[in-house]
C-alpha cells in the first residue's frame, strides 16, 4: 500500500479538490497515461489494485510510473459512537485528485497492450479517465 512512513502531525483535514490541475497534465516518463477526467479522493487501496492490474498486461518487458500517492490521513470514527470523545482514528490514507491529471504512465509495449493495460487499471479507479499518447 502506498502510505508514508511518518508524519509530523497524525490526523489532518480532508483535502477537497476543486478546478482543474495545472502541474502534472502532461506526460514525464512514459508514452502513454492515464488522465483524470474528475475531481475526487483517491485512497490507497485504489491505487495499489490499479497498478497490479497494469503491471500484469505490461509484464514483462513494459515499465509502469506511479505519479500520485496517497498522502492524508482521512480520519473517521465508528458507528454507534457518541458525540466527543475526539476525532476518531486515521481509516485509511488518500490523496485529492483534480481534473486534468496524470496518474499512471507506461512506456516499453505496444500502443494496443498499453491501451488494454490502462483501460483496464481506469476501471478500478473511482474517477472516470482517459488514456493520452505523447
Amino acid at each position: 500500500m502506498f502510505f508514508p512512513n511518518n508524519r509530523k502531525f497524525k490526523k489532518s483535514k480532508k483535502l477537497v479538490s476543486k478546478g482543474i490541475e495545472r502541474r502534472t497534465i502532461n506526460l514525464k516518463f512514459g508514452l502513454f497515461g492515464l488522465k483524470a477526467l474528475g475531481n475526487t479522493r483517491i485512497n490507497s487501496k485504489h491505487i495499489e489494485t490499479a497498478r497490479q492490474a497494469i503491471n500484469r498486461k505490461v509484464r514483462p518487458f513494459g515499465k509502469v510510473w506511479i505519479r500520485l500517492f496517497a498522502y492524508t490521513p482521512v480520519s473517521s470514527v465508528p458507528l454507534k459512537v457518541r458525540m466527543g470523545k475526539g476525532k476518531g482514528g486515521v481509516s485509511y490514507w488518500g490523496c485529492s485528485i483534480k481534473k486534468g491529471q496524470i496518474l499512471y504512465e507506461i512506456s516499453g509495449v505496444s500502443e494496443q497492450k498499453a491501451r488494454e493495460a490502462l483501460r483496464i487499471g481506469g476501471l478500478k479507479l473511482p474517477v472516470k479517465t482517459k488514456i493520452v499518447k505523447y
